[in-house]
C-alpha cells in the first residue's frame, strides 16, 4: 500500500489524490476549486491546506474552460512596501493559478479621491472581482464603486470587519497585546511605539493592543515615546532619531511595520548603539525585511501570501452566488505569529 501511494516523478496530481488527502470525496474538492459556497468553511480548509501540499493545479481541459468564462480579477495597489506587494502577490497569483482566475495588477500611484472612483469604475468594466489591499481596504468610496457595478470586493487587512464587503485579515489588537507583553517579558518598560499610517485602522487597533498591555501591566506610557509613521522607510528613520533623541530614550521600539523597524535598527546603529544590547526593536509583518536586516526582526508573522490566496478563493465564491443574487460577506480572520529572532534582549542595566 505504502509503495502504490508513493507518485512517479513528472506524474500530475489528480482531483481523486486531493480528495483522498482531505479525506473528503472529489465532488467537494470539485466545489471547493470552483468556489462553490455550499461548503463548510472548516471543510474548505482542509481541502484547499491538501491542494496547498500536494501542489495541485486543475487539469488544462479546466483552465480552458475558467479562461472562457472570463474570470478577470483585479488586485489595485497603492502600498508602498516592496516587500508587502511581493508577499501578496506571490499568494494572489498561487491563488489565481490553482483556480485558473487571470489576475490584474491595477497601480494607482498618486491619484487623488475624485481620480480613484473614475479608476474603479474604468477596472468594473474589465474584471469580475476585486482585491483591496491597505490603504485601499479601508476606502469605502472605492468598494462602493466596484459593489455599483456587481463586482464582488475583498478588503486585505484592514483593522475590523466591513459591513458591505467580505475580508480577510488578522486581529492586529492582539497581535500587538501579544508583542508588547513579549518586551514586558524581558522587562522594558520605557518602550517606544512608532505608528502606523493614520489612513489605516490596523495602525490604529495596532497601537490600541500596544497601550492595553502597558495598562495592563500597570505602567504608564510616556506620550513622548509615541510616534506617528506612515509605514515607509523613511519615516521610521525620522520617528526613530526624535526618539533617540530623548533625554531618557527607549530602552525598546516597537514599530507597526518591519519597513519602520528596519530603519530603526539602521539609526541605532547610526547613533553607535548594539541591538538588541543596548536597545531592541521588534517589527509587524514578517515581510522578507524582517531577515534581511542585521539583527534579524523578532515580529508579529502575518500570513500576507495566505491572505493573497483566501482572498482568491473568496471572491471566486462571491462570483459564483452572483446568479442567485444574494451578496456574501465573510469576515475571514486568519492566525497571527510572534516570530522570535535575535532583535531583542533585557534592557541595559542604568
Amino acid at each position: 500500500m505504502a509503495e502504490r501511494a508513493v507518485r512517479r516523478k513528472g506524474h500530475a496530481v489528480t482531483i481523486h489524490e486531493v480528495a483522498r488527502s482531505a479525506g473528503v470525496s472529489p465532488m467537494t474538492v470539485s466545489r471547493v476549486m470552483n468556489g462553490n459556497s455550499n461548503v463548510r468553511e472548516a471543510t474548505r480548509e482542509q481541502v484547499m491546506r491538501a491542494v496547498r501540499e500536494l501542489n495541485y493545479s486543475p487539469n488544462p481541459a479546466a483552465r480552458s474552460l475558467a479562461a472562457a468564462q472570463g474570470t478577470r480579477i483585479g488586485l489595485v495597489y497603492t502600498n508602498p512596501s516592496a516587500a508587502y506587494l511581493s508577499e501578496l502577490l506571490v499568494g494572489a497569483l498561487d491563488g489565481a493559478s490553482r483556480t485558473a482566475a487571470h489576475l490584474v495588477l491595477d497601480t494607482w500611484a498618486n491619484i487623488g479621491p475624485s481620480t480613484e472612483r473614475a479608476a474603479a469604475r474604468r477596472l468594473a468594466s474589465n474584471v469580475v472581482g476585486v482585491i483591496l489591499p491597505p490603504p485601499l481596504c479601508e476606502s469605502k468610496v472605492v468598494a462602493a464603486e466596484f459593489l455599483a457595478a456587481g463586482v464582488p470586493v475583498v478588503a486585505v487587512a484592514p483593522g475590523r470587519s466591513q459591513a458591505e464587503v467580505s475580508c480577510v485579515r488578522i486581529d492586529d489588537f492582539r497581535a500587538a497585546y501579544e508583542m508588547t507583553s513579549h518586551l514586558l517579558e524581558y522587562g522594558h518598560t520605557r518602550i517606544g511605539f512608532i505608528k502606523g499610517n493614520p489612513n489605516q485602522t490596523a495602525s490604529t487597533r495596532r497601537f490600541e493592543g500596544f497601550q492595553s498591555a502597558m495598562q495592563d501591566a500597570g505602567i504608564s506610557i510616556d506620550a513622548s515615546l509615541v510616534q506617528q509613521g506612515l509605514f515607509t522607510y523613511r519615516s521610521g528613520l525620522e520617528t526613530t532619531e526624535k526618539l533617540l533623541g530623548r533625554k531618557r530614550p527607549p530602552t525598546a521600539i516597537f514599530a507597526s511595520n518591519d519597513d519602520m523597524a528596519a530603519a530603526a535598527i539602521s539609526v541605532a546603529h547610526r547613533h553607535g548603539l548594539d541591538v538588541p544590547r543596548d536597545l531592541s526593536v521588534v517589527g509587524f509583518d514578517d515581510t522578507p525585511t524582517a531577515t534581511t536586516v542585521w539583527p534579524e526582526l523578532t515580529t508579529i508573522r502575518q500570513p500576507i501570501a495566505a491572505m493573497g490566496e483566501s482572498s482568491i478563493e473568496l471572491l471566486l465564491r462571491s462570483i459564483r452566488r452572483k446568479e442567485n443574487e444574494t451578496r456574501m460577506v465573510v469576515d475571514h480572520v486568519v492566525a497571527h505569529q510572534l516570530i522570535k529572532r535575535d532583535s531583542v534582549a533585557a534592557p541595559p542595566k542604568a
